[in-house]
């Protein structure tokens, strides 16, 4: 079954919403967006977080050891990097950090899908911008067997479509939000449709 991550939780009202509605992943933003959390904020919304969701960090071309450090907080158990980072970089993450790795690649053509095949990341995540709520052409994701995230521009009209890609995840943030906030209800009947299949 598909699982659903609500990303860009910044706010206690936020964690008050996912707890309510048990999404499987909540994403903490640490690279510079309205978003963004401090490792600090971060830390005090995980302590009020449902113990059942996971929570994944999003870092741009960030240092190595600033995301180990964070890692080894035992703040995030995933790590979303949404930069220009290569399998270089990973492989050298992966060296002093033990969460698992998603590599979101920004999809403009099939080519962007097919490149990436053999990525070091645990998962791929295909996204249609860098957290600008843009989808882009689903179809070029039949080049592409393994398990990956699927983001860019996903709300409750069009999430049942995404579904039928059978993505390993969905992953949503401008879709669940009103003027830039996280929005309870949007939040409820996303994660329902998801869980509902």
């Amino acid at each position: 079954m598909t699982k659903i991550k609500i990303c860009g939780i910044f706010r206690k009202e936020d964690i008050t919403f996912v707890n309510e509605a048990k999404p499987d992943y909540i994403g903490f933003v640490f690279a510079k967006s309205h978003r963004q959390v401090s490792c600090e904020i971060a830390q005090q919304l995980k302590e009020r977080l449902n113990k059942n969701i996971l929570t994944v960090g999003v870092f741009v071309n960030e240092d190595i050891n600033k995301i180990a450090e964070i890692c080894n907080k035992n703040i995030i158990d995933f790590v979303q990097l949404h930069g220009e980072e290569d399998d270089n970089y990973i492989n050298e993450l992966k060296n002093v950090c033990n969460k698992k790795i998603i590599k979101a690649i920004k999809v403009k053509t099939a080519e962007d899908v097919i490149r990436w095949r053999n990525c070091q990341a645990d998962f791929l995540m295909f996204d249609g911008g860098k957290g600008e709520g843009k989808t882009f052409d689903w179809s070029f994701l039949k080049y592409f067997i393994k398990p990956y995230f699927l983001a860019g521009g996903i709300n409750i009209e069009n999430i049942a479509q995404a579904l039928k890609l059978n993505p390993y995840c969905i992953d949503v943030s401008s879709g669940a939000e009103t003027n830039k906030v996280k929005d309870k209800q949007k939040i409820l009947d996303i994660v329902r449709s998801v869980k509902n299949g």
